[in-house]
């Protein structure tokens, strides 16, 4: 292969993935002798959209301004990679789903404590669409690295891969299939939250109690949190066996494996799941291959939380 050329673009993100460039050290070195980088947000000044060989796309589609980008890097890149989970299922900015843009907009510049006097935003601020959506729902996508952000080792087996004409080598495993802990049943009794205790260092996260989405979340990112005393909160999205198949859930497959682990019953770990959602859905719940599953009512749940916070106020 000839001269590769790259384009990067930073839509709604935080621009961690961007910086994980960086992160690969010195092993950049060997990519930048195999590729230019031409259009890049962080360190480039190139306001238009050169053609390139391959087109890295970050973020969430949220506003206009997402998504015209999004239409011209599909225009300029021979190759467009959905890159992070923002990008592939629509990330923590999914949330925004849950609410209108007016109400947002009256939360975030009207009613906010800290924003009391500020205006609403002028016509020179991108409007925002009416929802939260992943890259693929604007343009065509010819490959998905999710994990927020795809830990160096993806990024650079993929920038390979595709220098070298290939298909990038990496596996369907769950962030399980990196974690050292052991999988052993116990005799808890109760649901964790992160806050309560020091978990075990060498035991399974389920059969603690504690809410870990390893199982059900695909590997992008080598199980650092697990295996340095976090549960993980499933930043690179769920596996292909979840997003897949209709009636499996995030929720009701940690359940599952908890409840066999534990003497915690299943159902009050499904209930439990669903009381913070927000939290175990965050990166996902943009993708319709989560929202539009006919066991995802998160507004439903959202409300039967609120009705228990009141509830449990006025006793």
């Amino acid at each position: 292969m000839g001269e590769v050329t790259v384009n990067t673009e930073w839509l709604s993100d935080c621009s961690g993935c961007h910086i994980a460039i960086v992160d690969l050290h010195e092993k950049i070195l060997n990519v930048l002798q195999a590729v230019k980088i031409q259009r890049c947000p962080v360190l480039t000044d190139i306001k238009g959209y050169p053609h390139a060989t391959v087109g890295l796309v970050s973020g969430a589609i949220r506003n206009e301004h997402d998504r015209y980008a999004a239409i011209e890097m599909r225009k300029a890149c021979d190759v467009v990679i959905a890159w992070g989970s923002c990008a592939v299922f629509g990330g923590p900015a999914g949330a925004g789903n849950l609410h209108t843009p007016a109400e947002i907009g009256q939360a975030v510049y009207l009613e906010n404590k800290t924003t009391t006097s500020a205006p609403p935003p002028s016509s020179m601020v991108s409007p925002l669409e009416s929802v939260v959506s992943p890259l693929d729902t604007v343009i065509d996508v010819d490959l998905y690295l999710p994990g927020c952000p795809p830990h160096p080792v993806f990024v650079l087996e993929a920038l390979s891969a595709l220098v070298e004409g290939r298909e990038p080598q990496v596996s369907r495993r769950a962030v399980c299939a990196k974690c050292k802990r052991r999988m052993e049943k116990t005799e808890v009794t109760k649901i964790r939250s992160n806050s309560d205790g020091i978990p075990d260092p060498e035991q399974c996260f389920l059969s603690q109690g504690y809410a870990c989405l390893g199982s059900v979340t695909i590997d992008r990112c080598l199980a650092p949190c697990p295996t340095n005393g976090v549960p993980c909160t499933g930043c690179a999205g769920a596996t292909m066996q979840i997003l897949t198949e209709p009636n499996r859930d995030i929720r009701t497959e940690v359940a599952e494996r908890m409840s066999r682990l534990t003497k915690i019953d299943r159902d009050e770990i499904v209930s439990a799941l669903e009381r913070s959602a927000k939290s175990h859905y965050s990166y996902t719940m943009a993708t319709s291959m989560i929202g539009n599953k006919p066991t995802f009512h998160i507004r439903r749940w959202i409300e039967d939380e609120q009705a228990d916070h009141e509830a449990g106020e006025s006793v």
